[in-house]
């Protein structure tokens, strides 16, 4: 069919108030410039037809063409679709990291500058690192600076009970990805990518990670993957080799713990001689998640105790309180 062929059938469609069949066609048009090597625009088409405005005004449109796969045995949904609007300055972390981030996110801009050089962008990113340190927080940063919906892969869904439907609902998963351009996020992604050569594995975890690794290598999409790990000792050797880069997210050090007490606590107004300095000092080890949930304890115990403003001690003793709960969690309550 000729370039003229579909834009008229686009405009008949348009006509007709055919939704469904204006988006079919839509993405039949992107994939005959995409046959060109027209790169560039066949990716702003995409935005522009997957971008979380279209979503908005297309309405049940964009579910209809792309209904989200299910999980036979028990119906639920196998991933989500999500939009944000973030900066990448709301990503306090070091510089290292930022700087990796962004060249993901300028490779993928500049794909097709890449490709005359016989280069490809970093499609497949692995991300490493104790929790709460930003590596969710980060794919939604990728997602909204580069203006593509993220897919969150809902792994206690894809696993199953039965045997082989795990590795059917990750083919599901796969198909779904090659149906346009995102940035997907397999979080928590130790569950999939075990490491074959554990004894404790059965055979079908050993299956399935092999699936896996077979539909990742023969995943055709312009897509951006992100999987996120907090166990990455777990994960099998094979499954190194499959990613183009790899970012380990460290916990803060104390000047970036200092700047998160800064901003988390910035919606409260704080005495003079609160010392931010001491709340960086007494917090080594934290991760950023920690320090969020510990500014807010102690925003809400000045709230309920009516106090007007934030004092030290609110602080400390949420510090405290959080350090007493770890030791708790880690069973180290008879440790002096």
């Amino acid at each position: 069919m000729t370039t003229t062929d579909l834009i008229k059938k686009l405009f008949l469609s348009f006509n007709e108030k055919d939704n469904d069949a204006f988006v079919q066609i839509a993405r039949e048009y992107i994939e005959h410039e995409k046959r060109k090597k027209h790169t560039v625009v066949a990716k702003d088409l995409e935005k522009a037809l997957f971008s979380a405005s279209s979503v908005q005004n297309a309405g049940k449109r964009f579910k209809n063409t792309l209904p989200i796969p299910r999980d036979t045995e028990k119906g639920f949904p196998l991933l989500e679709i999500q939009h944000f609007d973030k900066s990448i300055d709301a990503l306090i972390i070091s510089s290292e990291i930022k700087d990796q981030l962004d060249q993901v996110i300028r490779e993928f801009k500049d794909a097709d500058i890449l490709s005359t050089y016989n280069l490809q962008n970093k499609k497949k990113i692995l991300f490493c690192g104790r929790p709460g340190t930003g590596k969710t927080f980060s794919a939604q940063i990728i997602s909204s600076v580069l203006n593509l919906p993220l897919v969150y892969i809902r792994f206690d869904a894809i696993i199953s009970s039965y045997l082989g439907e795990t590795a059917s609902n990750l083919r599901k998963v796969f198909d779904y990805i090659e149906s346009g351009t995102w940035v997907v996020l397999f979080d928590e992604f130790d569950i999939i990518g075990k490491n074959r050569d554990d004894n404790h594995e059965h055979g079908e975890i050993k299956r399935v990670v092999n699936s896996f690794l077979q539909m990742l290598d023969n995943l055709k999409s312009d897509s951006i993957i992100l999987a996120a790990t907090n166990h990455q000792n777990m994960l099998d050797p094979a499954i190194w080799r499959r990613f183009d880069d790899v970012i380990y997210y460290e916990l803060p050090d104390e000047n970036i713990r200092k700047l998160l007490f800064e901003i988390y606590l910035k919606p409260i107004k704080k005495d003079a001689d609160i010392d931010m300095a001491k709340a960086a000092s007494m917090t080594d080890g934290f991760s950023p998640a920690d320090i969020k949930m510990v500014t807010e304890e102690a925003m809400k115990t000045a709230i309920i105790s009516s106090k007007n403003h934030l004092g030290q001690n609110e602080i400390d003793c949420a510090i405290q309180k959080f350090i007493r709960r770890e030791k708790v969690r880690n069973d180290l309550m008879g440790d002096k």
